[in-house]
């Protein structure tokens, strides 16, 4: 049976059970060679079988006799549970008798003690009646006997007296009690005198408990007021000896919020009048000192002081909010704040343009007084830089102007000598001035007159930034281009571009920085924005005149250039067999000409508008060589040469990175090619890839330029 317990494991597995009881039969497997017995086998399983049975029954009758017996403790537990339910509901019934029962005495002790409270309270006001009757005799004979009047450590219990013989002598006529009305008044006021002064000392000692004893005696006296004037007044004694007198006044405070609790029993008025009291007196007088002292000589460190001063102020307030000051802390202060800064708030933005005018006007002046230049009246009808009187203009004027909208040489332009006139230092302390008045704005205005003070500062940023200096230098910058056939000019207008292009990246930043927050949900918004883009295209169509005559130039130097140093020899040499050049020398300085030009302009401009302007220079280049090249006769080594020509030309096009650009080049390329072609094969070449779409006539105009083509071979091999 131990055998049969041993085999068994858990998890129990039917199958490997099976396997286990095989493996420990002899012959009843493979094991140590020993031959499979099955009868053997067969035994052993018979009699495990029993043994099962066995142990089955006998596992059997051990589970009946623990279910009886479970059972039968059962029935016990529940029966116990039943008489202790019993006996928790008899407990339950002596309680709440007892409950009722308490009650009952407590509703009788209550009633009693209303019936004594009743008899006792009749009884007290009597005896308190009959002192003060007594005290009332002493002030009708005129001597105060009593002791609570003589001995002054009876101060508390004579000022509750006199406060209430007060307070009856009120009540009394006039004509029969003038006298002692008058005497208790005068014991009043001695008491309430003697109070504050006690208050005063204890305040000074730092005997916290004695002023508050003090302070609830006072409370009844009309002398309360007075008493907390001197404690605020005393407060102060000492505490403002450093030069911030905002740091102090936040110090104080602090310190007397964490004594006012334990002093009064209003502390939050307490703290509410000793703040007052700071503003009113201290902070005011010190702002005034401040602002007054530079208010019409220095209008500068006027409004410096107003926006530290008011900053400063605003953020004592912010501390002071912490602090119990009553239900409505935030409109108390704001008032005290506004009630000092009320006079130099009103005409704030007033002054502020007025300094922001008159030092932009002196930023500008001293840069042009830097460089000699006395500011010409000029002006396109597009931003106006000067107003003129004059009602006619002059001759010069009106040959300025045409000049500026065409490219008709009417006379000299303006020599300005490469100056741009524009001053990236100029432009930085412009904007730090407007930037400072944006943020002195944003403090000191009020929220309702934001947006209209944001506009006037951005009005005088245009007027001077965008009028006075950007548009003054686009517009000299223009009076400074030479004609297109002016010799060895000197073209830096697109420097001015450049310029203006970074100067306006600023402009852009503050007014997205600074300008926006203060406007973005005000009406004046859009305004801001017109007047952004107004600005926007006006100096556009400036610079786009610019830069049209700058290429119009640069055209005309390639002219110049061309006409200079290109020979009719270059093409139809005397020796057609000894040309040693690989391209002409027009051909090498317009290059390097134009490869100057084109790395100015990479330079000068960014984003699309370098290839907008390097597509239309390369295109101008194109119709300036194309017609140039018309302008001769080739012979057979002058083609080859004019071949070698359009081949550098067209290297110097590939600078320009531009597809279009490259193409009409690669097309001139193979025009070219009609020049030294065999007539046999003429046509041919002209049904290429490349000339295929062109018309006819520009070929036949380059089939033209050939000295052979008058041979009635090459005619009919064209034709």
């Amino acid at each position: 049976m131990a055998t049969t317990a041993e085999l068994f494991e858990e998890p129990f597995v039917a199958d490997e059970y099976i396997e286990r009881l095989a493996w420990r039969t002899p012959g009843g497997g493979s094991r140590g060679g020993e031959a499979f017995d099955p009868k053997r086998l067969l035994e052993e399983f018979v009699n495990h079988i029993q043994e099962l049975q066995v142990m089955d029954e006998r596992i059997q009758r051990k589970v009946e006799k623990l279910e009886q017996q479970c059972q039968k403790e059962a029935k016990e537990f529940a029966k116990k549970v039943q008489e202790l339910q019993k006996s928790n509901q008899v407990a339950f019934q002596h309680f709440q008798e007892l409950d009722e029962h308490i009650s009952y005495v407590a509703t009788k002790v209550c009633h009693l003690g209303d019936q004594l409270e009743g008899v006792n309270t009749p009884r007290q006001r009597a005896v308190e009646a009959q002192k003060l009757m007594k005290y009332f005799n002493e002030f009708l004979d005129g001597e105060l006997k009593s002791d609570v009047f003589t001995n002054s450590e009876k101060i508390k219990e004579a000022a509750d007296i006199i406060q209430k013989l007060h307070l009856i002598a009120q009540e009394l006529p006039f004509d029969r009690f003038s006298e002692v009305k008058s005497k208790i008044a005068s014991k009043y006021h001695d008491l309430e005198c003697q109070l504050i002064q006690e208050f005063t000392s204890a305040q000074r000692r730092g005997e916290i408990s004695r002023m508050r004893e003090v302070a609830a005696v006072l409370l009844h006296f009309k002398g309360y007021s007075h008493c907390v004037d001197v404690y605020i007044k005393q407060c102060q004694e000492g505490a403002f000896l450093r030069n911030d007198v905002f740091e102090d006044a936040a110090i104080l405070c602090q310190r007397v919020n964490k004594q006012v609790g334990e002093v009064f029993s209003n502390p939050e008025t307490v703290l509410a009048k000793l703040i007052q009291n700071i503003f009113e007196v201290k902070l005011q007088s010190y702002v005034k000192d401040q602002l007054e002292e530079h208010r019409k000589s220095d209008a500068e460190q006027y409004l410096k002081n107003l926006y530290d001063l008011y900053t400063r102020t605003t953020n004592l307030s912010s501390k002071l909010m912490e602090f119990n000051l009553g239900t409505d802390k935030q409109t108390f202060l704001s008032k005290l704040i506004k009630s000092i800064f009320i006079s130099y708030l009103e005409n704030y933005i007033e002054v502020e343009i007025g300094y922001l005018k008159s030092r932009s006007a002196m930023i500008l002046q001293r840069y042009y007084d830097s460089k000699n230049h006395q500011k010409r009246s000029i002006g396109t009808g597009g931003i106006q830089i000067h107003k003129r009187t004059e009602a006619k203009l002059s001759i010069q004027d009106l040959k300025e102007r045409i000049r500026q909208r065409t490219n008709l040489p009417l006379g000299p332009s303006i020599d300005t000598h490469g100056e741009t006139f524009l001053s990236q230092e100029v432009v930085v302390n412009l904007l730090q001035e407007t930037k400072q008045a944006f943020e002195r704005c944003h403090r000191l205005s009020d929220p309702s007159d934001l947006p209209k003070n944001a506009f006037r500062i951005f009005s005088m940023l245009v007027e001077f930034l965008c009028t006075e200096h950007i548009d003054y230098a686009l517009e000299t910058g223009l009076a400074g281009i030479p004609s297109s056939d002016s010799k060895n000019a000197n073209l830096y207008f697109l420097d001015v571009v450049h310029q203006a292009n970074t100067i306006f990246h600023l402009f852009d930043k503050q007014f997205n920085d600074h300008l926006m927050p203060l406007i973005s949900s005000s009406p004046k918004l859009s305004e801001c924005l017109q007047k952004k883009k107004d600005i926007i295209e006006q100096m556009e169509v400036k610079l786009d005149m610019g830069i049209d005559r700058t290429l119009n130039c640069m055209i005309g130097q390639m002219k110049h250039i061309l006409a200079a140093e290109q020979k009719k020899t270059d093409f139809k040499p005397e020796d057609e067999n000894n040309v040693l050049i690989q391209y002409t020398n027009a051909c090498v300085k317009v290059c390097a000409y134009v490869r100057k030009q084109v790395e100015k302009i990479r330079n000068s401009m960014d984003g699309k508008n370098v290839d907008t302007v390097l597509m239309e220079l390369g295109v101008r280049f194109h119709r300036l060589i194309y017609e140039h090249l018309q302008q001769y006769s080739y012979s057979c080594m002058g083609g080859m040469l004019a071949i070698c020509d359009v081949a550098e030309y067209r290297k110097c096009a590939k600078d320009f990175k531009i597809a279009l650009v490259l193409q009409l080049f690669d097309t001139l390329h193979a025009l070219c090619n009609l020049l030294v072609v065999a007539p046999d094969n003429l046509k041919q070449v002209c049904s290429g890839e490349q000339l295929a779409n062109l018309d006819k006539n520009i070929l036949h105009s380059f089939v033209q330029l050939r000295v052979d083509y008058r041979s009635a071979r090459l005619a009919r091999h064209f034709s």
